[in-house]
């Protein structure tokens, strides 16, 4: 070990006892409005950000601009012949906080059909990637490098006025979000399906059109309207809208802002907790030889689990207090198009034990399953089973969320975001420890 390196690990391992000192006995002390637990726990629970586009209620889980999952579903134009809405009608009314009409979805579609086309030297970027660069790795990249596209950088240097920011930062979002399922789908053939890409149909709608480009027959165009639906926005401190919202205060243009959100998306605490579970129950698929357990050897198979100091993946929300919405509509769906599918029958038990032996066991303060417990069986499902990819597919449904909320922090003029840090000393300091 380098002398560097030894001067280092000697610093954190002194350090590490004065963080945990002060999260355990001094957690509650205020620093300002928030407790020094909130300050040091990653600001959890620290109310000091604003958003329109969604709320996360611990009740009624995510309202798109006051409507609940159910009601969104509802009222938004369906696709002919299809069950799903329109993703278009949906962004429609992230932006407006209305439902569109016919025409309204129409209108839209037609923005985004004749905006989605991809630049070829972003396809030619792609290709000059090694095969095996992480699908994430190449979609930030794919994003990144379209910023020369960017319409705000354009204006903003011939000095428009910071009233208007808004109107080339909804122009690029447009331009950017058109783009996303045919660069998500390129990467998903060119890596997996032996480089035949299928090009995109401008007769269909956002969603129909990912499906074909993905090779996947109906009703997996379904899917992919209620996936980014159902994964568009989470309010806005979660990392990744956290991430395209700090970036964006910057004025940095939407290109760099969801590319920074893809990154952060990628992260294992983040945006790849549905392939997790869905690994975990592949493997007890396997423990259990394939064969589908009674509500009485899950339960035996839950509690061994959790007495060997493990968790049950895909369980538990550190807000909500009730099912994911996100979750049962996904459960509707399984249960009306894969009801016999083998994993999904595990689901479906886990459902039916996990809740009462969490609330039995005392420790899980919302022992009901959450999005991540249902959505990578969906997509196994319907063929996609290359686990890293399903974060491509998260990022093109968050996108639309985030780009709705920076288009109204330009709107709003919200400020660059800065918020303020204190050392560890200072905090010892205000709790009287010497």
């Amino acid at each position: 070990m380098s002398k560097l390196k030894q001067k280092l690990f000697e610093k954190i391992e002194d350090w590490r006892p004065r963080t945990t000192k002060l999260l355990k006995e001094h957690g509650d002390v205020k620093i300002g409005e928030v407790t020094i637990s909130q300050a040091i726990g990653g600001m959890r629970g620290v109310k000091s950000l604003v958003t329109d586009i969604s709320y996360l209620d611990p009740m009624e889980g995510i309202r798109f601009r006051g409507f609940t999952i159910p009601e969104t579903l509802e009222k938004l134009p369906k696709v002919p012949g299809r069950e799903m809405p329109y993703v278009e009608g949906f962004f429609y009314l992230l932006l407006t906080g209305e439902i569109p009409s016919d025409e309204d979805v129409k209108d839209v579609a037609a923005e985004f059909n004749k905006r989605q086309h991809v630049p070829q030297y972003v396809f030619d970027m792609l290709r000059a990637l090694p095969r095996d660069t992480h699908p994430m790795t190449m979609f930030s990249a794919a994003i990144v490098a379209m910023q020369r596209e960017s319409i705000f950088v354009k204006k903003y240097n011939e000095g428009i006025n910071k009233m208007d920011y808004w109107d080339p930062t909804y122009e690029d979002a447009l331009n950017l979000l058109a783009k996303l399922p045919q660069i998500g789908a390129y990467i998903y053939r060119i890596k997996y399906k032996g480089d035949t890409v299928i090009p995109p149909d401008t007769s269909l709608d956002l969603g129909g059109n990912f499906a074909h480009m993905m090779g996947i027959d109906k009703p997996y165009d379904d899917v992919a309207r209620l996936y980014f639906l159902l994964h568009s926005d989470h309010e806005s401190g979660n990392v990744s809208a956290h991430t395209g919202h700090l970036i964006g205060s910057a004025l940095s243009d939407v290109y760099y802002a969801i590319s920074g959100m893809i990154n952060g998306l990628a992260g294992p605490l983040h945006g790849l907790a549905n392939q997790e579970v869905l690994r975990w129950i592949q493997g007890v698929h396997d423990q259990m030889g394939g064969k589908i357990p009674t509500e009485e050897e899950m339960k035996q198979f839950v509690w061994d689990t959790l007495n060997s100091g493990q968790v049950i993946p895909g369980f538990g929300h550190a807000v909500l207090r009730k099912t994911d919405p996100r979750y049962q509509a996904q459960r509707e769906f399984c249960l009306k198009h894969l009801p016999n599918d083998p994993l999904f029958k595990y689901i479906d038990v886990l459902y039916k034990v996990v809740p009462p032996i969490l609330v039995e066991q005392g420790k899980a303060k919302n022992p009901w399953p959450n999005v991540d417990a249902q959505s990578g069986v969906i997509q196994w499902y319907y063929g996609i089973t290359e686990y890293e990819f399903y974060t491509v597919l998260f990022g093109i449904g968050r996108a639309l969320g985030v780009c709705s909320n920076i288009i109204w922090d330009r709107a709003l003029g919200y400020p660059l975001e800065r918020p303020k840090s204190l050392t560890t000393a200072m905090l010892e300091e205000i709790v009287g420890i010497k």
